[in-house]
Parts: C-alpha cells; structure tokens; sequence
C-alpha cells in the first residue's frame, strides 16, 4: 500500500491529508496557535480539590480549568512534584534526574487530597485537547514521544511493543536501551525500531532526554501557566508515527512547513529527504490533488459503498450511531441469496467504517446497526474483518461481536475533537435565514470591494479567491466580467477558484498572497 502525505497551507493555519493507495485516508487540520496540543507540558496551579469525583481542576491558561484524575496522577508523583520544586527553588539543582532519589509510589486506591492541595504548582501534560465545552483532560504521567522509543521519566522500567514478534529481535532492543538509558528513565519501544541500526535508536533516545533536559531549564524560569516542553506540529508528529517503507512522497504548498518537513525528515530519516517536495503549481494543491472532491464525499451524513450500499453517521451527545443500508443493493437479491448480498454490503461497510474513524477522528462509543444476518458464521467473519481493518488505526480501539440484534459496539481513544466539515451550501438568496432579501447579490457585492480595493488602497498585483461557480461567471465569453475589469482599472486581475469556499465567500490577496482586510 503506498502512502502520500499533502499539506495544504489555509487561511488560519494548514490542512493535512493522508493519502493510501490516492484514496484520502486521514485528515487533520491545524490552527497557527490554538494551543492545548496532546503531548505538551505545562506548570500548572491547582485551583480546587474535588475528592468527590477524586480529582482535580487545575489552570494552564485555557479558558476552563483542565482536569486531572487520581488515576492520572501516575505512581510516581511525588517524585514529580519534590524534582519540579527542586528545580524551581535550588539554584544549582541538576536538571538530570538520574540522581534523583525516589519517593515511595502512591496508593492505587489513594484519595487526591492526600497528594494535591490548592493553589500548589504542578507540571502537568495535556492528555486530551479541549473538547466542546470541556478544558484540556491532563496526566502527570509524562511522556516523550520520538520516533523509535518514548522516553518516560521517574520510570526505570523498559517496555516493548507487541507488534514485534522476533524473540531475538526483542532482547537485542532490549540490550540497546538497557546499555544507554540514564537511571530514572522508562522506555517504550516502538514497533518501527524492529531492524534498526543502534545508532539511530541512540540517537532517538539522546534527542528525547535533551529535550527533556531543555524543557528543565525552560521550568527554572517559568510562570504558573507557562508551556515548558511543546509538541511537535501535527505534520510533523503524523510523520513520526507513520513514515515507513511504503512512502511515496511528501508534497507541501508553503516555504515555512517545507522547511521544518525537510528538516525533520533529514534528522529522522535522512534517505528519505528526497521525498519532499515543495508544490508550485497555479491551482491550490488540495485542488489539484482532487482532495476537495474527496472531502465532500466523505464527511456528509450519508456515504456511499461500490455496491449501491450506503452509511448513515449521526453523532449525539452520547455516541456515534453509524447505520448500514443495503440501497439498491437490495434489489438485485432474490430470497435465496439475500444472506449473501448482506453479508458482501457488510464487508464493504466494514472497511469503509474504520476509514471513516480514522478520517472524522471519531472517539467515544460508536454503535454500528449492520443488516442483519442470520448465519452465526457470517456474523464472526464481520466481527474479525472489522478487527482487522481496525489494525492499521493507531488510536486505542475495542472492537465487540455483534450481538443477537445485529449491534457492534466500538470504543475509540477520543483525545482531541471530531473533525466536521460541512457539505451543505448556504442558500445564497436567503443566506440561509429562510427569507428572501432583494438586495443580497454577491456579484455585486464583490466588484464594490473590488472597486475600493483598487481605487483607495491602490494594490499593485490583485488575486481574488472564489467558489468555482463563480469563477466560472466571472471568465466565460470572449467579453468576460473580468475583461471589463481590465478595461475599468487597467490592470488585470488573477482569479483562483477554490471549493472550499461557500459560495458566498471569497477573498483578496496581494502580490505576497496576504489576505487584505476589507473595511
């Protein structure tokens, strides 16, 4: 299966797209400076002990009160606790935790008042991102995720994964990681450091503690709130965890994300710097890649299986429901065979479901209604497909059998929100209000700003971004509205269609493709 990785610059940050086999896979999108990313360390204050729900809220900067549960607390949080008062009381304190002497672990079965009390500093690691009206869910457990290993402080204990089968292959890599891990520092071994060269896996493990080490020295000064290790951006972690073999290539739209891509690749897996490339072409790169397409056949209420089969996906405050209808499917069935047209929709269903987890970035419960079947056989062979297809998710899943009413249930590790993306258009007479308005006209309402921008601002070079309807309205005829532009201003002006836009949005760029703000 080859895999291609697009990176599509946005107005207010970028969109990613994971490609297998051309066919969208996973999306994510990533605003310049919302915050809050799973993975980053902060020092937070605790601002009110709950020994009813055992657990804590404490205050990293977010407009709500982050979460912290006993059980989130790890077994070693006095030892975070007495390291991070070291560091911000001693002068000389060693940023290096292999002299550290422990403190004894906490009771599983503890209570969170005996551990935490109010107003106490405490450096916490954002678990899951602020989710609808809920702050950041956070652990003291840290964890230092790199490309082959992750490094866990006030740990010592050492841990494979259990995709890697090979017993000699698991003692060698234990061997490796017991021969340069410092004391007080656990490590998880990845499934990609299976064959690799010990210098690399050295060179993983020294990159983590610096960063460690890097984020002891940023705690020293730091204020209560203050970020002290960052995560990596979601471009760059995607590649961490799924770079292998079976990538093609790596195409971005933006000089600055090229950069760190490249620079990342070149320090992780330097053979493979010549798959990123930078896209230069006229039209938008999730465009021309036909991701836009793809993107709004993939995320509506109801999506479509090859065989005329059909998903509906409705999302309540509890959980996601996801139906199977068989659609004209059906009617190609007669009595005798309908076992089989459903059990083959199933299938399709199958495979198309775990797709959609991973590319809404579905968590929770989900509960699936499959046609139904009355072959107890054919019911295993939906529930291990299922398993099966659920194998390439990395998010922590269980999958159940279908029960006696043809329901599976699917819990997915939830850790930041879904991604929705609308399908639907706004009337654009109504505007969506449900009334009609004479004076509404985009046209016009376009060529007046485009009036001022070029009369009062006095923009040299102009791009206007539209929706490709429009787009089509402004170039068609030998005497098109933008030739009548030129004629009026003297100046010609690019026009860009882009399906991203509703079709009452548009934009104006200048020469250096910054937007211009409109009065």
């Amino acid at each position: 299966m080859s895999n291609e990785l697009l990176i599509g610059s946005a107005p207010k940050g970028y969109r990613i797209a994971l490609l297998q086999d051309s066919r969208l896979a996973e999306f994510h999108y990533e605003q310049g400076s919302s915050g809050f990313v799973v993975g980053e360390v902060y020092l937070g204050v605790v601002k009110k002990v709950s020994p009813g729900l055992n657990a804590a809220f404490v205050d990293v900067g977010y407009e709500k009160d982050a979460f912290l549960h006993y059980l989130d607390l790890g077994p070693q949080v006095k030892s975070l606790v007495k390291f991070t008062k070291s560091i911000q009381t001693q002068k000389n304190a060693s940023y290096k935790l292999s002299n550290l002497k422990n403190e004894p672990d906490i009771d599983k079965l503890g209570k969170i008042d005996q551990v935490l009390t109010k107003g106490q500093q405490i450096l916490v690691q954002v678990a899951k991102e602020p989710i609808s009206s809920k702050g950041p869910r956070l652990t003291c457990e840290i964890s230092l995720p790199g490309r082959y290993v992750v490094l866990v402080p006030f740990s010592n204990a050492i841990s494979i994964s259990k995709k890697i089968v090979e017993k000699e292959e698991k003692q060698r890599l234990i061997k490796i990681i017991q021969s340069k891990k410092p004391n007080n520092f656990g490590v998880i071994i990845r499934t990609v450091a299976a064959h690799k060269d010990t210098e690399e896996i050295e060179k993983d493990l020294r990159t983590l503690i610096n960063n460690w080490e890097e984020g002891m020295k940023n705690l020293r000064i730091a204020n209560p709130r203050d970020k002290v290790i960052g995560e990596m951006s979601k471009a760059s972690a995607l590649l961490r965890d799924v770079l292998n073999e079976n990538f093609d290539s790596i195409t971005v739209d933006s000089k600055e994300i090229y950069d760190e891509i490249r620079s990342y690749i070149m320090s992780v897996e330097p053979d493979k710097e010549k798959l990123v490339k930078l896209y230069q072409g006229k039209a938008k790169l999730f465009e021309a890649r036909n991701i836009e397409k793809q993107l709004k056949l993939s995320f509506g209420k109801t999506v479509s299986l090859p065989s005329g089969g059909y998903l509906v996906i409705e999302h309540t405050e509890a959980l996601h429901v996801i139906d199977v209808n068989s659609g004209s499917s059906a009617n190609k069935a007669d009595n005798e065979n309908q076992e089989t047209t459903a059990l083959n929709v199933n299938k399709e269903a199958v495979k198309e479901i775990a797709r959609q987890l991973r590319l809404r970035d579905l968590g929770g419960i989900i509960c699936i209604d499959f046609i139904d079947m009355k072959n107890l056989d054919n019911r295993k062979v939906i529930y291990d497909a299922m398993k099966d297809e659920m194998e390439q998710d990395r998010a922590k899943h269980t999958v159940l059998p279908l029960s006696k009413f043809g329901l599976m249930q699917i819990t997915r590790q939830r850790v930041r929100p879904d991604i929705a993306i609308s399908t639907q258009e706004t009337c654009p007479t109504c505007n969506g209000s449900g009334s009609i308005s004479s004076s509404l006209n985009i046209v016009e309402t376009i060529e007046q700003n485009l009036d001022f921008v070029m009369r009062k601002q006095n923009e040299g070079s102009i791009t206007l971004s539209v929706h490709p309807y429009l787009y089509a309205y402004f170039t068609e005829g030998m005497v098109s509205k933008r030739m009548n532009w030129f004629f009026k201003f003297r100046k010609w002006i690019n026009l860009e269609k882009d399906s991203s836009l509703g079709i009452l949005d548009y934009h104006f760029k200048n020469k250096a493709g910054e937007e211009i703000e409109l009065e």
